[in-house]
């Protein structure tokens, strides 16, 4: 569905990532992973067609990125961004029923499917009950919940996260990554990124390590998060160590 080859990304004037190809198809979830800076966001942004390409292409679904309709792109590509602030007081029933205007003609109102579609992408992320509440008056961990509900009633065939993990308590990290992973099962490509590599390892079939805005390594999680890719990534020791029944964790060696 969606393949990267030699991208150069940045912004007019500056150039942040080179030589980035890597290829997405339904059903797979990878995983970016980098440092503060390291151009995570500029990469998916670019993938959106938000920011134009330095060098190098993006197809989706066979078609050149350049060439697609923005209304097609949204069709295509769901989107959650690190943070959103609320500046109107929607429902978050509202909110969440945005994601289904790219479906929608222009002067087109929702329907009843629409608006079950919505509530069922709230009741899958255990939001419901924040269904009538206005989204400037909920948390940010609840707004962060709340937009990839959005971008789940889009029903996008790729799905884009910029760490959407952020700001969330450990519960709802875990409902995060649980519908990272129903989801690429349900046949759709998800490309997120994230600060932590045990997400990598929990949820993802692939990792991309980014490094100075280059690929350090992309593979199997288990493969390319090792202590010696992580120290060349974050610059701090970590020990990588097997769990019971298979899975592996990622310890920091702290200093004392």
């Amino acid at each position: 569905m969606l393949e990267v080859h030699d991208l150069a990304f940045g912004f007019p004037g500056r150039t942040v990532g080179r030589n980035v190809s890597f290829t997405l198809a339904g059903g797979e979830a990878l995983c970016v992973l980098g440092p503060n800076g390291g151009g995570k966001t500029t990469l998916f942004r670019t993938v959106l067609g938000l920011l134009e390409p330095h060098a190098g292409t993006i197809d989706i679904g066979g078609k050149p990125l350049g060439l697609l309709a923005r209304a097609q792109v949204a069709r295509e590509i769901g989107y959650v961004p690190q943070g959103h602030a609320a500046y109107f007081a929607y429902s978050v029933r509202e909110f969440v029923l945005m994601g289904r205007t790219a479906h929608l003609g222009a002067f087109s109102s929702p329907s009843k499917e629409d608006e079950d579609l919505a509530g069922r992408a709230l009741e899958s992320l255990g939001i419901a009950g924040l269904a009538d509440k206005p989204v400037t008056e909920i948390s940010g961990g609840e707004r962060q919940l709340a937009l990839v509900a959005r971008a789940l009633a889009q029903e996008p065939r790729i799905l884009v996260l910029d760490e959407p993990t952020a700001s969330l308590d450990f519960g709802n990290q875990v409902r995060v990554l649980e519908r990272i992973t129903a989801l690429a099962r349900s046949g759709i490509a998800v490309l997120f990124s994230s600060h932590d590599p045990d997400h990598a390892l929990l949820c993802a079939q692939r990792a991309l390590l980014l490094a100075e805005g280059r690929v350090l390594e992309i593979g199997a999680p288990r493969e390319v998060i090792r202590p010696d890719t992580l120290e060349r990534m974050y610059g701090v020791s970590v020990q990588v160590l097997p769990l019971p029944g298979g899975v592996h964790t990622c310890l920091p060696a702290l200093r004392r």
